[in-house]
């Protein structure tokens, strides 16, 4: 099973090297396409709202790109039973020095942008606590309820949508899209 979580995941997570796009269109040929950005890292952080169960922080990492070596961090989403969390999504590239933080760029660019949460076989539900100027969500700030014990997949997508963002996760590209393994415990 784990092997198949990780083949599946790596399969999925080639996406996450293309990265969002820059708006630093080449100002002397206005109709250039944006540059894509390295998106290398995704970090989870997940708070209990009543304070009681400890932080949680999970990691997908894989430095040195699409196509190298396997990730060198891939954690599972481990959630106490019954609690609801916030969680934060911080992306980063890591490839260089100093680190980008990619999710300033999302956030900035909230109109654009939308992250989408598919939960398969586990027992959390999801909601947005954060939108865009249009009333949309976003997506980098999360509620997560979890019920019973049980385990199955978290799979975040984070969606590039300039100009055709209407709320739904068919329109536009795929910057990130991450399989989680996910226990609730």
């Amino acid at each position: 099973m784990n092997i198949i979580l990780f083949a599946t995941a790596t399969l999925i997570v080639t996406n996450i090297f293309t990265g969002c796009k820059k708006d630093d269109d080449d100002p002397t040929n206005p109709g250039t396409p944006n540059e894509s950005e390295l998106i290398t890292t995704a970090v989870l952080t997940f708070t209990d709202s009543a304070g009681v169960a400890p932080d949680v922080t999970t990691i997908f990492r894989d430095t040195d790109g699409d196509g190298g070596a396997a990730p060198t961090q891939f954690d599972t989403i481990r959630l106490q039973n019954s609690t609801t969390y916030f969680m934060d999504v911080l992306l980063l590239d890591e490839s260089g020095s100093p680190t980008d933080t990619i999710s300033n760029e999302v956030e900035e660019e909230a109109v654009d942008h939308m992250f989408f949460y598919t939960q398969s076989g586990v027992n959390i539900a999801t909601t947005y606590l954060d939108s865009d100027s249009n009333g949309l969500p976003l997506g980098l700030q999360t509620r997560w309820v979890t019920g019973n014990v049980s385990s199955g997949t978290s799979t975040i997508t984070l969606k590039h949508q300039p100009g055709v963002k209407d709320g739904t996760q068919a329109p536009g590209e795929t910057d990130i899209e991450v399989v989680f393994e996910s226990r609730v415990e």
